[in-house]
């Protein structure tokens, strides 16, 4: 059953249909009396741009209201209305379907993304020009070798994401279910016998997959803008004055009145620099981290201790998966290496 994005509610539909498809009315929440899902009106872009910035209505939106059937004013229902038990229970199991169906796609298009940008960040050899590469027999198949050894080392890198893919939702499923049924148990204790809140009514095992993939498209947005503005450290070839300090902004002299504070300040700000600083393992790993455990809140209506619990679980289970086939994806030593440091620590 569909929910309101504002307080969870269940509601029977989402909008009301009238005469045509375009001729729609949203339905308010018998709750807190506000549309039960706005989202109904809104374009795929806003949708998009609501999830990256990790609104939890647009969550709720796609876990639970996709794919919700409306109600036809048409004069033709009455029929319906008579067997709601069977049809409910049969757009139950097609929705359940339709999740897994959604998951596995977006499953292969991210773990492909994945793939492709690890081997982007690895360098290639490439020959100096064509003329070279025409007149020297052995030069052609010295490439002809690097093609086929790119594509199987590509192999190796999509099927060892895969796998990262797999042990990473694996184990916060474990972790899950390992913490929902302790809570439980723990609320039969203190707390006398109630029911349920909606989210957990509604919850189903494809809800967590199809959040983490969610949420794991505003990490890749940061990444690809990390990919948009490069890091500039060797952008500066001079030697910095103040000792092999670089000088600080005009700005700054607000907060430092002394010699003290000023070299604590400058301490403070070149730790942001590029050559100390990685940002992609920041994006991957904390914000992306932080983003899953959000989404994860959504569907487990629970408190953020127990997401970070969980985040960390499936991260062990992930760094165990890369461990193991670190020397298979990597090839040698030094790609493995990279494998390692470009994988979830």
């Amino acid at each position: 059953m569909p929910i309101c994005t504002s307080c969870t509610a269940l509601a029977p539909y989402l909008y009301t249909v009238y005469e045509t498809e375009y001729n729609l009315r949203l339905e308010q929440c018998p709750s807190c009396h506000a549309f039960v899902d706005p989202y109904v009106e809104h374009d795929p872009l806003t949708i998009l741009l609501d999830l990256i910035l990790l609104k939890r209505g647009v969550y709720r939106h796609l876990l639970y209201n996709r794919g919700a059937q409306p109600r036809r004013l048409t004069g033709r229902n009455s029929s319906k209305e008579k067997g709601g038990e069977v049809q409910e229970d049969g757009t139950k199991s097609e929705k359940e379907l339709d999740r897994w169906l959604l998951v596995f796609q977006l499953g292969c298009a991210l773990i492909l993304v994945d793939a492709c940008n690890y081997l982007s960040a690895l360098p290639t050899s490439k020959p100096q020009n064509d003329v070279e590469l025409s007149t020297d027999p052995d030069r052609v198949a010295k490439v002809t070798r690097w093609t086929h050894q790119s594509a199987n080392a590509f192999l190796r890198v999509f099927l060892g994401t895969a796998a990262e893919t797999v042990a990473f939702h694996g184990g916060i499923t474990l972790a899950c279910y390992i913490v929902m049924k302790a809570t439980d148990f723990v609320q039969t204790i203190f707390r006398p016998p109630s029911t349920k809140s909606n989210i957990r009514q509604e919850f189903r095992l494809s809800l967590i997959p199809l959040s983490l993939f969610y949420s794991s498209i505003t990490k890749l947005f940061l990444l690809f803008l990390l990919t948009i503005w490069l890091p500039t450290s060797n952008s500066h070839s001079t030697t910095p004055p103040m000792g092999g300090r670089t000088p600080l902004p005009e700005w700054t002299k607000l907060f430092s009145n002394n010699n003290q504070s000023h070299l604590l300040l400058t301490t403070a700000l070149e730790m942001l620099d590029d050559d100390k600083l990685d940002r992609e393992w920041i994006v991957r790993n904390v914000l992306g981290g932080m983003s899953a455990g959000f989404g994860l809140r959504v569907i487990l209506d629970i408190y953020p201790l127990f997401t970070t619990f969980i985040i960390l679980f499936g991260w062990f289970a992930k760094t165990f998966v890369a461990a193991l086939l670190s020397s298979w994806v990597g090839g040698d030593e030094s790609t493995g290496e990279a494998w390692l440091a470009y994988s979830i620590p």
